[in-house]
């Protein structure tokens, strides 16, 4: 095993090292991208009160995450699995502080896109079909698209992604870097967490139909 600190790997390593780096960087390159894009979109669907146009950012938004992300967290998932076994000797990677924090964040970023948005977003298909066959805006999508533990995920990917490639990029040699950056993505997401919905109420009354349910029904009618 070849650890590579400044050095870069000799002989016949070159070849594969350049590879790995390249696919990494594309990996990252489409994660951002897709994350970026689904961020876009859910500020997006939030501003909506007609239902054929939200779930047509819903959707688009879906294509970001499966086309972008999902396939670009399996290409750095790969390519950084084979850099850390084959350059930083494996489970000894916990003793690199900016490299195990890389490895942290992104483990949580791929079972939690895996687990908690891939729901959400199914859930979110399922209850717009729904909704569009009853002509009206449920209040199962009503309360799905307004769940606390999905938005607050959204808010926390970019953020949690610029700490990713800030450690890649600067490679901090404690953990001040790591915990700090964490922090500061928390906050950020807390912060969004609480003000946005504030700004795009979704909320249903139950007593007199949202704005959004009686333009829906309006337009569906019209």
């Amino acid at each position: 095993m070849t650890r590579i600190g400044s050095a870069e790997p000799s002989g016949e390593k070159v070849l594969m090292y350049f590879i790995a780096k390249f696919a990494h960087l594309a990996g990252l390159t489409m994660i951002a991208a897709g994350l970026i894009g689904v961020f876009v979109t859910d500020m997006r669907s939030r501003q909506l009160s007609d239902l054929k146009i939200y779930a047509e950012v819903v959707r688009t938004g879906s294509v970001f995450y499966r086309g972008l992300v999902t396939p670009g967290g399996l290409l750095l998932l790969a390519s950084g699995w084979y850099l850390t076994a084959e350059y930083y000797n494996g489970w000894n990677f916990i003793e690199i502080p900016w490299l195990a924090g890389m490895i942290f964040l992104f483990a949580y970023e791929f079972i939690e896109g895996n687990t908690l948005m891939r729901v959400h977003y199914r859930k979110l298909h399922r209850y717009i079909r729904e909704s569009e066959e009853k002509g009206y805006v449920t209040e199962d999508l009503q309360i799905e698209r307004d769940d606390e533990l999905s938005s607050f995920s959204h808010f926390l990917d970019v953020p949690n992604l610029m700490v990713i490639v800030s450690l890649g990029a600067i490679k901090p040699a404690t953990w001040t870097h790591f915990i700090v950056g964490v922090g500061l993505a928390l906050t950020l997401a807390i912060i969004l967490n609480y003000m946005l919905p504030r700004l795009y109420p979704w909320q249903v009354n139950h007593e007199e139909e949202s704005d959004f349910s009686k333009n829906t029904r309006l337009s569906s009618t019209s």
